[in-house]
């Protein structure tokens, strides 16, 4: 019943990026196939949950991508398909019988997703890579850590699933907007290292303006200032400030006691490591639990730092059932919310190839032409 609800959509699978713009896109209410290899097929596993939520919600086809009766299968599939998307490297579905121009030959309305690190084109594209590498390339990497740190990989949620499958699934909806006015499909080109560095947009804009350093740990909002920055507890815990704005900074003073205290003023750089030090000594003077009755839910802007195992007990994720449970597997909730055609996951994860018949079927394919595919080796 999600938005999406309608929307034919091919995976080619992958990992990392590609099953998380997957899974953004069903939750939204898409139908997606997920072309497994068959070599991966294992019936074996068909009856254990498969309890990775980034596969959740589609169903899965095992096929051989070297038999051109599997390649000829996909093809059938994209002619009923409302958009594709893959992860290889530029050229493998070329190689593969499945590239752009085939693909749009049998679908003119087609929206084909292509999904690397660097790009389609370019002296790297052709280059190996992982997330820290292309946030690094963007300009985004050598901005996070303490000033007396090495830049510090924050995880990979930039360049993975942010600069990467976040914008594919942004992508695909768009070009499926588009393809329903113009019915013409196109070719989107989505680069971790271009989606890395759009998400940096804000820091471009303070930089032109003079208010953004490029050496990292010194700024407001890279733990430069000690009123945006994380403290340790009593307890060895740890504690999140984001007092940004004057108003928030004085009720941030007020709550713990220092408003009459003479401290350095707010914006004053000289003075941070002051204000610091101060901040250090007197949040470990009381537990991650008693700061919470001071500062939660205040406008201090305060929040405890919670591991994931921690977050899936706090009061206000369970409110929002932002933690759901699947398969007994805690993983978030689909997002954002809709008032009307509320997203959801629409099953369990699948183990490759586990709904080959049924997706086949689904998508038009005769049960007798299953048979054949099944006996020639092109499914699994």
């Amino acid at each position: 019943m999600g938005p999406l609800a309608g929307v034919k959509i091919v995976e080619l699978a992958g990992i990392g990026p590609g099953p998380f713009a997957g899974m953004l896109l069903s939750d939204m209410g898409a139908d997606i196939v997920r072309i497994d290899r068959a070599q991966q097929v294992n019936p074996a596993t068909f009856d254990k949950p498969n309890l990775e939520p980034l596969y959740r919600g589609r169903r899965s086809i095992g096929v051989d991508l070297k038999n051109p009766e599997g390649v000829e299968l996909v093809l059938r599939l994209v002619e009923g398909a409302d958009a594709l998307f893959e992860g290889f490297r530029p050229g493998v579905t070329e190689r593969l019988g499945l590239g752009p121009d085939v693909c749009l030959a049998r679908n003119p309305r087609l929206v084909y997703g292509r999904m690397t690190g660097w790009g389609q084109d370019g002296p790297m594209a052709q280059a190996a890579g992982h997330d820290i590498n292309y946030i690094a390339l963007a300009g985004a990497l050598a901005h996070f850590g303490r000033a007396d740190s090495k830049p510090t990989p924050p995880i990979n949620l930039v360049g993975d699933f942010g600069g990467g499958g976040m914008f594919m699934a942004f992508g695909i909806v768009c070009g499926v907007l588009e393809a329903q006015r113009s019915g013409k499909g196109q070719v989107i080109d989505v680069a971790m290292v271009d989606g890395t560095a759009t998400l940096m947009s804000m820091m471009w804009g303070l930089k032109q303006l003079g208010v953004w350093k490029e050496q990292h740990g010194t700024n407001v909002l890279d733990t430069g200032a000690p009123f945006y920055d994380t403290y340790e507890t009593k307890d060895g815990k740890f504690v999140s400030l984001g007092s940004l704005e004057p108003q928030f900074y004085a009720e941030l003073l007020r709550r713990l006691g220092l408003e009459g205290e003479a401290l350095p003023a707010q914006m004053d750089a000289s003075g941070w490591d002051t204000l610091r030090a101060r901040f250090t000594d007197l949040f470990k003077t009381k537990t991650r639990a008693e700061w919470d009755e001071v500062l939660l839910g205040t406008d201090a802007c305060y929040a405890p730092v919670l591991t994931m195992t921690e977050a899936t007990n706090d009061a206000h994720i369970k409110a929002r059932q932002t933690i759901i449970e699947r398969d007994g597997v805690p993983q978030p909730a689909p997002a954002p919310r809709f008032s009307r055609t509320a997203g959801e996951v629409q099953r369990s994860a699948p183990w490759p190839g586990q709904h080959t018949d049924e997706a086949l079927a689904d998508w038009g394919i005769a049960a007798p032409d299953i048979a054949k595919l099944r006996e020639t080796g092109a499914v699994a």
